[in-house]
């Protein structure tokens, strides 16, 4: 299953997980850094596999939300320990991304690989 690793996916996932039903504006405030393109194809990826519902609300203007299904639920509930680990460390990332990029401003572009 791609979605357990890709960044959008999981965003969306937590953010439907925290807040519920939602519209297509309201997910995209609150996954930081999506494009407007990017959580559109995610969300039909995610709603493809079944892992989440889109409602077409018969309303004008036209309104769509989306919600978890009961299988993305399931994986939800296995995240969390995955998310508090990557809270718990993010100091260390951003330690080890800091060194890492000090370390190859210092190297000339030829030693940098």
């Amino acid at each position: 299953m791609t979605h357990a690793g890709n960044r959008w996916s999981l965003g969306v996932i937590h953010t439907l997980g925290v807040y519920g039903r939602l519209r297509h504006a309201d997910i995209r405030r609150r996954v930081h850094g999506v494009t407007e393109r990017i959580l559109t194809t995610t969300l039909r990826q995610l709603e493809r596999d079944g892992l989440v519902t889109r409602y077409d609300l018969s309303e004008m203007p036209p309104r769509v939300e989306y919600e978890l299904t009961e299988l993305r639920m399931g994986l939800l509930i296995h995240m969390i320990p995955l998310l508090t680990w990557v809270v718990e460390n993010s100091d260390q990332f951003r330690t080890s991304r800091e060194e890492y990029d000090s370390d190859r401003m210092r190297k000339p572009p030829w030693q940098t690989f």
